[in-house]
């Protein structure tokens, strides 16, 4: 229909973290076959689209963010023949894919680096990705004091002398996007994957492709606490030559019929410097991860929501709200205790006291009505729906994220909120796996999950599953919610409330006293039930008036 919208612009995307979230083979490993056996639930959620982490062929180093072939998927997770069938029954069920794209680095296994291997110092080959010598009488100290994502020096040194780049894992080196190559190769694995029918991509890393030329070392951190609002000019983060990168990628998704659309994880310091990723000749979407750093506190909540709705806007792009991924706390989890700082972009999130599940449940749900009526597109990570909260006591016999072996062993990593979800049944695997699996889940499930499976909790109003389904549904249906704005209501300190048009107000109370609800005619749907027009502390609302 000529005018329409696109379906970005208001999409629900769900997070298909693969390897845990259906195994269809047996092997402990969630696969292509399981995500098929899953869509008619995945459609019963009512979600538009699916995000699916890197399912390309590699060594598993970083859990597939070290691809080794774009153009092949992982054995483990099946075929490129099934890929284009789960494609195909996705759009039957009125689901669209969008799979990750990894372009900040590859597999040290990636045909290309191991040419550059061979090659030795000087080569062609070696000008794909960042070599360097190293500085000292020697060589033996790294060209500069990079550190990675994962803990450790960002250089890892080879026999040769030379030494090479890598922000995540020694297993994953940099490449050097200067270089047309690398910026030819990309475009033609995009065109691969858009000609199978993807309707876009989640981009890995968005902020991190260019580095200054000069690989300086790194500027010293600005000084002074809370959520840094000014802009750091950083040697291999954000940096402004990266958009002519994304400009080129946009021409190649407009060479396909259909809406077809990126989002960008791209982590900045500022809502201006996150608006520069998404203009109107650039990526279509990024994630809001001011949204989901902020703590459950009204004042923080209103002004990343304000920030984030007028910088958007002014470049005529949607918001994308974001409570939890696979690489952060689950929120229940975070939600349910007081956080031991503020939390900042690029850092590792510290969780302070012991959890209060309830009160983190209570909270997730209000969260949950907040984000859905707010104006643009939102991501569920899988799991959220049920409630799931971060598993934190993991032995350390099993962890395998490689933050767990880079820190040391004093960082524990992201597995906890990657535990397989749990579908049915009252013991492990929950039906993650078939009845005759041959292996156990790659990360050992809770034993107290049994309550929180897809099984137990569909047709349970009270449930988490129940709200999310009613959700989904209740904004797609009312003309008020999806893209658009918002205006917000008169409200003491510690409540937001807002209204969209037509006749649509949500109200979250983030206060410690009930709150009596403003005048409606129903209420649409609440996290909790509403008693003596009282929306209780850590509740919310959604009201027709």
């Amino acid at each position: 229909m000529p005018g329409t919208a696109p379906w970005w612009r208001s999409a629900v995307i769900y997070q298909v973290y693969i390897r845990s979230f259906a195994d269809g083979n047996g092997d402990g490993i969630g696969d292509i076959a399981g995500i098929r056996s899953r869509l008619p639930y995945l459609k019963s959620l009512g979600v538009d689209a699916l995000w699916i982490n890197p399912w390309y062929k590699s060594p598993m180093a970083d859990h597939g963010y070290d691809v080794a072939d774009y153009r092949a998927i992982d054995p483990l997770f099946g075929t490129v023949a099934e890929a284009e069938q789960l494609i195909e029954e996705a759009h039957g069920h009125g689901i669209r894919i969008i799979p990750d794209m990894v372009p900040n680095h590859t597999s040290d296994r990636h045909a290309w680096f191991q040419a550059a291997l061979a090659a030795g110092p000087g080569s062609p080959e070696r000008e794909r990705y960042v070599f360097r010598p190293g500085r000292g009488p020697d060589g033996a100290l790294p060209p500069n004091d990079w550190v990675s994502s994962f803990g450790g020096p960002a250089w890892t040194r080879l026999p040769d002398g030379e030494w090479y780049l890598h922000l995540f894992a020694p297993q994953q080196p940099d490449l050097n996007w200067q270089h047309p190559e690398v910026r030819a190769e990309f475009e033609s694995v995009l065109r691969f994957w858009f000609a199978r029918g993807v309707d876009g991509f989640r981009i890995d890393v968005a902020h991190g492709l260019i580095k200054h030329p000069e690989l300086p070392d790194l500027p010293p951190r600005p000084a002074g606490v809370g959520r840094r609002r000014q802009h750091l000019d950083h040697p291999h983060w954000d940096r402004d030559e990266v958009h002519e990168i994304y400009r080129a990628w946009r021409k190649v998704a407009d060479e396909f019929p259909g809406d077809r659309c990126f989002v960008a994880e791209a982590w900045a310091d500022t809502p201006e410097r996150l608006a520069a990723y998404v203009r109107a000749d650039g990526l279509h979407t990024a994630f809001n991860f001011d949204f989901l750093m902020s703590r459950w506190d009204p004042k923080d909540l209103r002004a990343v929501i304000d920030d984030s709705l007028a910088m958007l806007g002014a470049v005529g792009a949607p918001a994308t709200w974001v409570l939890s991924n696979h690489d952060v706390m689950r929120h229940v989890s975070r939600y349910g205790r007081s956080a031991a700082r503020r939390w900042v972009a690029n850092e590792r999130y510290e969780p302070e006291g012991p959890l209060d599940l309830e009160l983190g449940t209570r909270r997730a749900r209000a969260a949950a009505l907040l984000m859905l009526a707010l104006p643009g597109g939102a991501y569920v990570y899988q799991g959220e729906e049920l409630g799931l909260p971060e598993v934190e006591d993991l032995p350390d016999s099993v962890l395998q994220d490689p933050v767990w072996e880079r820190s040391g062993h004093t960082d524990r990593g992201r597995d906890g909120c990657r535990v397989p979800i749990p579908w049915s049944g009252r013991t492990a695997p929950y039906g993650f796996s078939p009845e005759d699996a041959s292996a156990a889940p790659w990360l050992p499930q809770p034993a107290d999950w049994a309550a929180r499976t897809v099984e137990a909790q569909s047709g349970d109003p009270t449930s988490m599953l129940e709200l999310y389904r009613t959700a989904l549904r209740r904004r797609r249906e009312h003309p008020a919610l999806g893209d658009g704005t918002l205006t917000w209501l008169d409200a003491p300190a510690g409540v937001l409330a807002f209204r969209r048009d037509p006749g649509f107000v949500c109200v979250v109370n983030l206060s410690a006293e009930p709150y009596p609800l403003p005048a409606h005619t129903e209420i649409l749907l609440s996290g909790e039930p509403v008693e003596d027009g009282l929306l209780g502390p850590d509740q919310a609302v959604w009201l027709a008036v």
